[in-house]
Formats: structure tokens, sequence, C-alpha cells
């Protein structure tokens, strides 16, 4: 091989071992770039995955915090109710005792009322006799204490003749009756009284066997 042969020939090869070269700089190349790639996509896919992770931590906690203030909402509504029915009832229960903060006081004054009636009970049909004369003053202040009684809602109960209400009587004595079905009152001994709506004292009365 000449000279210039030989030239030629060393010429190829290093064409060619340069050709070589570069098709492997290209091939690690595209290597270095399909790595990189693969190294973005795992990373974008790592941060998808954060997101979700985080976005389902913040769901789970809105979710518990809905259900914490829908907790609080109805245990304020509770306690609001509590409130309401508590003022009702001791708006209810002052109420009760006002209207019957004069009870005690009618109780005191019944018994002095039943020595009035017994008195004026021993007058007879004649009034110009000095017992008529001494139980006029007695009369006046007896219709006086009824006045006072009706006025503030204190009223007798009946009985004679009705029948035995264990609401509003108390049987002292029984005794057989012709003609009368049984429990039925024949006579009352002492009057009872209603103060309003509420029995104060029962009457004291005799009942039909």
């Amino acid at each position: 091989m000449s000279e210039e042969e030989k030239k030629h020939h060393d010429k190829d090869d290093y064409k060619k071992d340069k050709h070589y070269k570069e098709h492997d700089d290209h091939k690690k190349h595209d290597y270095d770039k399909h790595k990189h790639d693969k190294h973005d996509y795992d990373k974008h896919e790592k941060h998808d995955e954060h997101k979700k992770n985080h976005d389902d931590k913040l769901e789970k906690q809105n979710e518990e915090n809905l259900k914490k203030i829908k907790d609080l909402q109805e245990a304020l509504l509770r306690t609001q109710a509590d409130n309401v029915n508590y003022r009702k009832r001791k708006d209810e229960e002052v109420a009760k005792r006002l209207e019957y903060a004069n009870e005690d006081l009618v109780k005191e004054i019944l018994p002095v009322v039943d020595n009035f009636e017994r008195a004026i009970s021993l007058d007879d049909d004649n009034l110009d006799d000095e017992l008529s004369k001494f139980l006029q003053g007695f009369k006046m202040i007896y219709c006086h204490l009824v006045d006072i009684l009706n006025k503030y809602d204190v009223k007798a109960i009946d009985g004679a003749n009705k029948p035995f209400d264990p609401k509003y009587h108390q049987a002292v004595l029984t005794e057989k009756v012709d003609g009368m079905e049984s429990g039925m009152v024949i006579e009352v001994m002492q009057k009872g009284y209603l103060f309003k709506d509420k029995v104060i004292r029962p009457a004291m009365v005799k009942v039909s066997e």
C-alpha cells in the first residue's frame, strides 16, 4: 500500500470513528433525555399524588370541622331551649306564688269566720231581745269579713245534699237515712273553702251510709 493510499485509508477510518462517536454521543444524548423525561414524569406523578393526599386530608378535616360546628350549633340550641323552659317554669312558679300569696292569711282568717258563724247561730227569730241586739254587731263584722273573702276569690264549698267528693269533703260521721242513697252529704259540720281553684280547707261532713 502506497503512502498516499495509506493516508486515504487512515482518513476513512477517522471519518468512520468520528461517525461512530457522533452516533454514540447522539444515543447517549437520547438516553440522557429519556432518563430526564422519566425523572420529570416521576416527579410530576409524585407531586400529583402528594397533592391528592393533601386535598383528601383537607376534605376530611373540613368534614370534621363541619361536624363540630353542627354539634356546637345543636348544643347551643339545646342550651337555649333549656334556658327558655327554665325561665318559663320559674315564671310559672313565681306567678303561682303571687296568685296564692295570701293563702296563709286566708287560712288564719277562716277560724275567726267560723267563730262568728257559731255566735250568730245562737240568735233566734226574735230580733228585739237582748241577744239579737248584742249579735247585731257580730253580724255586721261577719258580713264584712265574708265580703273581703269574696273579693279575694275565697268561696265556701257546697256541701249539703251533694254527693260525697273526697276532693272537697272530709267525712267525720256517717249515718243511715231512710230514702237517701249512700254516699250523700247529710250535714256540713264545718264549712270548707276554695281559694281561687284550690281547696285550702275541705268541708267536714256527715255522710249517708
